[in-house]
């Protein structure tokens, strides 16, 4: 990795990535100072936060991919999929999460923008960038070279990229596990009851000291942590991620060299099914319960412990 250069389609979704946090995060801050959220109607999704920065940014990342890609397919959270270009089936489905966390990101506290570039032909992620507006820690990238190897790596403001390897950690006493635990019914007592996995994460170690610990995290943002060894393992059980909020930190986190797996304890594959359109449009739907982690065994422990 540390010989590794992007590629120039990776080159040119870094570029994008850091124009939308340079174009969101002043106008976020203000939000967050003027207590002006910009709520609007969600009437793609009744249940979600949305606000004018959502529909700024899909507008905006559609327009700047326009000036870079000459055709493709255009996924984004806030609208249906679309053909951009000529070519009425093109190979690249562009698949966006403009501005994750909005309900935070107003506020100033936590806010993410995912972006993943898909090759149907391949049925496989070239490209994902995840962005971090508020923090050092811009981007999480990963990529596919020339040779077809995947490689990941961390941007931060002002630094050249470092390369970013997850921290195996076997012994689920020790480790950080997160999980999106906002909202109170739905995601926080599903998580709170589950008592088996509390107490193997309050066991103490030889010395007597209880290092387990529960964190809250979102999206794909979870899995990027995962993959740059900040925290161990992230879960979701209780509704599953849409596809916007997973798939481009699953590959991250592949590309990094963790794994991610179903409730049964099947891998997670990058051949997300996306070969038609009627499978793009179906996909946008798609809901998936999973367990990251930076080993097959962390993954295979922390579902051992799930009631579910």
């Amino acid at each position: 990795m540390s010989d590794f250069t992007l590629p120039e389609l990776a080159n040119s979704v870094v570029d994008i990535v850091k124009a939308i946090i340079a174009d969101i995060r002043p106008r976020l801050i203000e939000s967050a100072v003027t207590g002006k959220h910009g709520e609007k109607d969600n009437l793609r999704h009744d249940d979600n936060f949305l606000s004018e920065f959502d529909i700024r940014l899909h507008k905006l990342y559609r327009s700047m991919l326009e000036e870079r890609l000459p055709e493709f397919i255009y996924a984004s959270e806030e609208a249906d999929p679309e053909v951009v270009g000529s070519n009425p089936d093109p190979d690249l489905l562009v698949l966006i999460d403009p501005l994750d966390t909005s309900e935070l990101a107003v506020r100033a506290l936590q806010g993410y923008t995912h972006i993943m570039v898909y090759s149907r032909k391949l049925a496989r992620p070239l490209v994902a960038v995840v962005g971090d507006i508020f923090h050092h820690v811009q981007l999480y990238v990963a990529a596919r070279d020339v040779g077809g190897e995947d490689h990941a790596c961390i941007v931060m403001a002002g630094m050249d990229p470092i390369p970013m390897n997850v921290h195996p950690l076997l012994d689920v006493p020790s480790a950080l596990v997160t999980n999106y635990l906002m909202r109170p019914l739905e995601r926080f007592l599903p998580l709170a009851t589950q008592r088996r996995l509390m107490e193997r994460l309050s066991e103490t170690s030889g010395d007597g000291k209880s290092r387990g610990r529960i964190g809250v995290d979102f999206g794909s943002i979870s899995l990027c942590h995962v993959a740059a060894g900040f925290t161990d393992a992230t879960i979701e059980f209780a509704k599953g991620f849409a596809v916007w909020d997973l798939y481009p930190g699953h590959y991250i986190l592949h590309a990094a060299g963790g794994v991610v797996i179903d409730l049964t304890g099947q891998a997670i594959p990058l051949n997300y099914r996306l070969e038609s359109p009627g499978d793009v449009a179906a996909a946008m739907d798609r809901r998936q319960k999973f367990i990251a982690a930076s080993t097959p065994d962390l993954a295979s422990d922390l579902l051992h412990l799930l009631d579910i």
